[in-house]
């Protein structure tokens, strides 16, 4: 779903490569040609890579550009000789030339894999009104370098944030052939491998000061563990269990589509029905955009729909299941059906409440979801915890959500931005635990039979939800709600959930008969999920130890970037510049703020939620407050405007809004 912290479709670890001459490389094409479909691609080094699909390759001597169709956007990729990263990466701006240069803001290290023996991952100052991204990314193997400049503007980048993972995905050394479990047979998750994988995540939880996370197993449809480790809450000593409650958040998606599979088999629709066939009402941007939506595109994150999470993140406290639907009227593609992963919640939303509509036309949509997800899935999965039922989950057994503060310290979060995840539930609100998330994944790991023998839901229509439907990357496809990822020569199918304080993971791989599933209670725990899924491949495969380095680079760089990004702001905010704030802002998309301000330090109040603010003056002389409240940190507001006409300036990496004084 969201953290502000961390891209849903991870950028952070980009690689670098160039390309030789044409001459030279018997693949590589004439200078600025593309390419219909992703191409794999030499260096002069021998470094391996993909050019996108329609991007554009110039190669020149030991440098090559990849351009996206977008104007003004690059990732350029250098091979030099050197004796450290630094170096590294000083030579390749140099044969990189770029008409404008960006101050260093950290320079961090990455675990490093596939053979290379050092990564180094390098950050650069830029303001909000750069609309900007700049990195650079050393890799060396051996005493040869490959590194990638990624310089791109900020919605190129969301837009193509797919594209550039497969830039990254095969960054491979010479002649390097990935580590693959293709063919093997996995081990039995026996109790001394169970004990390995819960002491992993405990010395990761540690690492990462997460309070509490609970984990279960499954393996060959028995649940070999399901548990908790850590505490519910920080300070306090009553422990995390199997029936711990967390926010699922994005997992919900999967339940969603679960119960249009069901729907698929009750032939209320199919899944190529055009939704305004399911729901005349349905508008997306304009009347052509909306005829071609069928039920499946709904929740594909393959519609070319982008994210427009602020306007439910920040003008939630009104809204309603009926607001989410008529706010996608506004909506337009920014890429061609099928072209490029964009990740929509809005459109996910609506898949839940189109398809609860069928079923109880009678309803308001919040309840009617409510009830079809209670009675086409939870029902009969036995999950009988689980629950959209906040005020339910919140007297129970549940986990707290935590946050960092400004200074990195875990600290307890705000609820504030979860609960404006109500109005468009489908895409992220449920409760669950591990002892009924397990339940769920033993159902797909059966392809929809029940424990009992019963089939629950057709195989034909629970797999459709696995199907590819948009790349992510070279290893890695989209189906409805769910990811299929091969990049380690096996298929594993899972989803990440995202909400403040609430991070999570379920994942099973098919071909073996194993599944799993991690919750978190902190902001942190995000940083945990890949590696517990590549530590369990180790463990089932005998895979090369590589997750733990994982852990103790990302701790290390997590603490760096966050010290980094400390010393540029001003806390409490600089008084004679909360002095030139006004009191109330307006924006019709995205709501209000109130500038609330005490002796100790100034808050911007949403209405339903708030948090305090500290100031940071940008290299450009504009004057920036963010959010710095636990888990609802990083939330940037530029002042702009004049003195009688007084302005902040939020963005998204693909949408501006402006707010305007109050008087």
């Amino acid at each position: 779903m969201l953290m502000r912290c961390v891209a849903f479709v991870g950028l952070s670890v980009l690689a670098s490569a160039s390309l030789a001459m044409p001459t030279a490389t018997p693949n590589a094409p004439a200078a600025d040609a593309a390419t219909k479909a992703d191409t794999p691609r030499t260096t002069s080094a021998g470094t391996q890579f993909v050019q996108p699909a329609e991007w554009t390759m110039h190669a020149t001597g030991n440098k090559v550009t990849l351009a996206p169709p977008e104007t003004g956007s690059q990732a350029v990729l250098v091979d030099v000789k050197a004796t450290t990263p630094d170096d590294a990466v000083t030579q390749a701006w140099k044969a990189y030339a770029p008409p404008k240069t960006w101050p260093l803001q950290v320079a961090t290290d990455v675990s490093p894999r596939d053979d290379w023996d050092q990564v180094r991952v390098y950050n650069y100052e830029t303001s909000a009104n750069d609309k900007r991204g700049v990195t650079a990314t050393a890799y060396r193997h051996g005493d040869q370098y490959t590194v990638l400049i990624y310089d791109m503007a900020n919605a190129v980048a969301e837009k193509r944030a797919s594209q550039l993972r497969a830039i990254s995905d095969r960054l491979l050394p010479k002649g390097y052939k990935r580590e693959s479990f293709a063919g093997k047979k996995a081990h039995p998750l026996d109790a001394a491998r169970v004990e390995t994988l819960k002491a992993f995540v405990d010395g990761a939880r540690k690492a990462y000061d997460v309070p509490g996370v609970a984990i279960g197993l499954i393996d060959h449809g028995k649940v070999v563990f399901a548990g908790g480790l850590g505490v519910r809450e920080i300070n306090k000593p009553t422990p995390v269990d199997a029936d711990t409650l967390f926010m699922i958040a994005s997992n919900t998606k999967a339940l969603t589509t679960l119960m249009l599979a069901r729907e698929v088999d009750q032939k209320k629709f199919t899944w190529n029905t055009p939704v305004v066939d399911v729901m005349p009402s349905f508008r997306l941007g304009d009347a052509a955009t909306t005829k071609q939506v069928l039920m499946r595109h709904l929740i594909c994150a393959c519609t070319g729909m982008p994210r427009q999470d602020m306007e439910w993140l920040l003008n939630s406290r009104d809204a309603t299941p009926e607001t989410v639907m008529k706010a996608l009227s506004g909506m337009q593609p920014t890429s061609k059906f099928g072209e490029l992963f964009q990740y929509s919640n809005l459109m996910a939303a609506a898949a839940g409440y189109i398809g609860a509509h069928v079923l109880y036309p009678k309803l308001e949509l919040g309840a009617a979801y409510d009830l079809a997800m209670q009675k086409q899935v939870f029902d009969p999965l036995d999950m009988k915890i689980t629950t959209f039922d906040y005020d339910r989950a919140l007297l129970g057994n549940h986990a707290t959500p935590h946050g960092l503060d400004v200074d990195g310290h875990t600290a307890i979060a705000g609820m504030g931005i979860n609960d404006s995840i109500r109005a468009a539930r489908p895409a992220g609100a449920a409760w669950s635990a591990v002892s009924d998330m397990l339940r769920y994944v033993q159902m797909e790991l059966a392809d929809g039979v029940l424990p009992d023998g019963q089939r629950y839901v057709s195989k034909e229509s629970l797999l459709e939800r696995r199907k590819a439907n948009v790349a992510l990357g070279t290893t890695a496809t989209y189906g409805m709600g769910l990811m299929v990822d091969h990049t380690w020569g096996v298929p594993v199918v899972h989803h990440g959930g995202d909400l403040t304080g609430f991070h999570s993971d379920m994942m099973w791989l098919p071909e073996q008969g194993v599944g799993a599933v991690i919750l978190t209670n902190a902001d942190a725990g995000v940083f945990i999920r890949g590696p517990f899924q590549r530590r369990l491949l180790e463990v089932l495969f005998d895979g090369k130890p590589v997750a733990q380095g994982d852990i103790d680079a990302g701790v290390k760089r997590l603490k760096a970037q966050i010290a980094a990004e400390r010393k540029r702001l001003t806390v409490p905010a600089d008084p004679a510049e909360v002095a030139k704030l006004a009191d109330n802002y307006r924006n019709p998309a995205v709501g209000s703020i109130q500038v609330e301000r005490s002796s100790k330090n100034v808050e911007f109040n949403f209405g339903a939620w708030h948090s305090e603010v500290a100031s940071r003056k940008n290299d450009d002389g504009s004057v920036s407050f963010v959010t710095i409240s636990p888990g609802s940190d990083g939330f940037e507001f530029v002042v702009s405007g004049s003195g009688d006409n007084r302005k902040l300036v939020l963005r998204d990496d693909q949408h501006e809004y402006i707010y305007d004084e109050v008087k």
